[in-house]
């Protein structure tokens, strides 16, 4: 089975060769017309093609959020039964298990602070956020070239996109 790169050279190459011929104009659409059929069938297999990686990447994200919430589901159930077993040591008063497998232990965690009311807190113990740095405004930069202002370092490109309906 032949490329669409292949094609289209092939199609490129007649096109440059009939142009310099001394063909009739209907000789020359006809061969090109029969030389473009292929190159559309490819085309349209490529991007069938695509059409089934996107659907995998689909079913690829389902799959991580599905993971994603079975892991917290995970992570949740460690943490409750990691009280379970602290709160009934502790309403047995033991603090400490050794085994030939694992040791467990209760220990008592480091001073945190608690923060009831945060409006009264003076400012000298406010944490301020640096302000993000400047960045330009691709929106208000193309508003004033469309309106034909000039603004150094810039400029509109109009590029061409595949669309796949």
């Amino acid at each position: 089975m032949t490329a669409l790169y292949e094609l289209t050279t092939e199609y490129r190459t007649a096109l440059a060769v009939l142009e310099d011929s001394d063909l009739d104009e209907q000789t020359i659409k006809d061969t090109l017309e029969g030389m473009q059929y292929p190159v559309e069938e490819k085309a349209k297999n490529v991007a069938l093609f695509v059409r089934n990686i996107e659907a995998t990447v689909e079913s690829i994200k389902e799959a991580e959020k599905r993971m994603a919430q079975r892991r917290k589901m995970l992570e949740n159930k460690i943490v409750s039964i990691n009280d379970y077993l602290k709160s009934n040591m502790e309403a047995c008063g033991i603090s400490k298990i050794e085994s030939p497998y694992l040791t467990l232990t209760i220990k008592k965690n480091p001073p945190s602070v608690q923060i009831e009311r945060d409006d009264i807190i003076p400012v000298q113990y406010m944490k301020q956020p640096e302000p993000p740095p400047p960045s330009p405004d691709k929106k208000a930069i193309g508003e004033a070239l469309k309106a034909g202002e000039i603004v150094p370092g810039c400029s509109l490109k109009t590029g061409t996109r595949l669309e796949i309906k």
